[in-house]
């Protein structure tokens, strides 16, 4: 192990919490998925790579899962594919009775009747919908899986994982031994980690003997029925990480910075596709971010960029493609992406230095953004350029709600955004001279010559608070926003904290 180096089973584990969400499941499921796949490996005698390619494909099989989000909500779910893909991920699809019943069971509980029936109708009309989200989920799972620089029996597993043994799967419709080993263990132990969180153990294994021979290869089921003793031991706990850590097989494959950047990009990928209004978005705000910030922090920017919007899978897809305004529940979902994010880099300790980063790109300077409510210089000031960056990435994109603002009018409004005290002017100005608007400038533009320090401290004192109370909340001395307040007193011409309040108003600093 080198320095700043972790395990390559820490790095995706960690990012693999987004993806049980994306996919509609519970936590640690892509983890159970993975202990299950190398325990049945090693139960059923396979040896070398073909336990690896079982453990890391177990670990990234719902990497693919954003491929068809917003059908499954649109077309299927009545708004929400999180929760139509946790209803089917536990059927089998060759019984559409159980399937619809599911469904029909699990359908959008918020949306009007007519919307639920009409999904359900479109289901229930669809008898390849199984093939089309199998198809979908293996194109970009091996497309990614090999941006992440997976092995090839990784990646070729992961292209059979929806295939079936009698033949009935997808994409390619292999049946028997047609179909790679490490698949055929994929698909029992998927299917454990899937069924027994809600079933219990024991019915998982019965649910195996009866999937025996379609879905499953019976020798496979065989050996896990022998085996199940040792297959869930320890796995019934609330958090797998460490038994499943301790379950990667060796040789232990390592990760280090160098390698980030990589994973980083195909899951800002993974994120951006899962909505047609957000494709290409982190990508684009990483490479906005990048260009604009100083020499030093470019890099950790960027990286941090990529992974901003990862927690945006844990929200269903009736919010994001949304046509209209949000309500005040909607917003909430909404809101949660970005503790979301943090939540899920913070599990790995080569992740977690850009946990916070990415986790305020939704802060303001006047304490009114989400999800901490942080205020002026306690926003680190790369967050403060992410922040920009974003902003002005997601103008002028389309979104569902809007068309697309022109540069022009996209770099009014981010120049606005500064004025109004939202975002920070000096990181205004860099993303706006990184998208190509050089003249604009902001600094010193505050009414009476005011700085950007002495309008914080107006703004604080403004609300009611003290010298002490406002030297805290911008890490500064109370004798130094003394200082300041009597700037602000010469420099506006007032001489209370009531007409500076009063005057904050009027020039629209609060």
């Amino acid at each position: 192990m080198g320095d700043g180096e972790a395990r390559l089973a820490e790095l995706l584990g960690s990012l693999s919490l987004a993806t049980d969400i994306a996919a509609g499941l519970g936590s640690e499921t892509a983890l159970r998925t993975a202990v299950y796949a190398v325990r049945l490996a090693d139960a059923a005698g396979l040896q070398g790579f073909e336990r690896a390619d079982a453990y890391y494909a177990g670990l990234l099989r719902f990497i693919g899962c954003t491929a068809y989000a917003h059908e499954m909500a649109w077309r299927y779910g009545a708004g929400d594919d999180l929760g139509i893909l946790r209803a089917l991920n536990r059927t089998d699809v060759r019984q559409p009775g159980r399937l619809l019943a599911q469904a029909a069971r699990a359908m959008n509980p918020e949306a009007p009747a007519l919307a639920r029936a009409a999904s359900f109708a479109r289901l229930a009309a669809n008898p390849r919908l199984p093939a089309e989200i199998g198809s979908a989920h293996c194109d970009l799972a091996v497309r990614l899986a090999a941006r992440l620089g997976m092995s090839q029996g990784v990646v070729s597993t992961l292209n059979e994982m929806y295939e079936r043994w009698d033949g009935s799967g997808s994409p390619a419709r292999l049946a028997g031994e047609a179909i790679r080993a490490g698949a055929r263990v994929l698909h029992v132990a998927w299917r454990l980690a899937a069924n027994a969180p809600v079933e219990g153990f024991a019915a998982a294994i019965e649910t195996l003997r009866g999937r025996a021979g379609t879905e499953l290869d019976p020798r496979l089921v065989d050996v896990a029925v022998r085996a199940s003793g040792d297959l869930g031991r320890g796995l019934e706990a609330t958090s797998v990480w460490e038994v499943f850590l301790g379950a990667e097989p060796a040789p232990t494959l390592w990760a280090g910075p160098a390698r980030l950047p990589a994973v980083a990009l195909a899951f800002a990928q993974y994120v951006d596709v899962k909505s047609p209004f957000t494709l290409g978005h982190s990508t684009g705000v990483a490479q906005l971010a990048r260009a604009a910030a100083s020499e030093g922090d470019r890099e950790r920017v960027y990286t941090a960029a990529l992974f901003h919007d990862l927690g945006r899978v844990a929200v269903p897809n009736g919010v994001w493609d949304k046509p209209g305004r949000l309500d005040a529940r909607e917003r909430d979902l909404a809101e949660s992406h970005v503790y979301e994010t943090e939540r899920i880099l913070k599990r790995s300790s080569l992740l977690a230095p850009y946990a916070r980063l990415a986790g305020l790109h939704h802060e303001r300077l006047d304490g009114r953004g989400y999800h901490r409510g942080l205020a002026g210089t306690s926003i680190d000031p790369a967050a403060r350029l992410l922040a920009a960056a974003d902003v002005y990435q997601a103008l002028v994109s389309e979104r569902a709600h809007r068309p697309a603002h022109t540069t022009d009018a996209a770099a009014a409004a981010l120049a606005a955004e500064a004025r109004d005290g939202r975002l920070d002017r000096a990181a205004v100005e860099a993303v706006l001279a990184a998208a190509g608007h050089a003249g604009v400038k902001l600094r010193g533009a505050w009414p009476s010559g005011l700085t950007d320090r002495e309008v914080e401290v107006i703004r604080l004192v403004g609300r009611g608070l003290s010298n002490k109370e406002v030297g805290a909340r911008l890490f500064i001395s109370p004798k130094t926003v003394k200082r300041h307040l009597e700037s602000i007193y010469g420099k506006t011409g007032v001489r209370s904290r009531a007409a500076a309040a009063v005057f904050a108003v009027d020039q629209g600093l609060v």
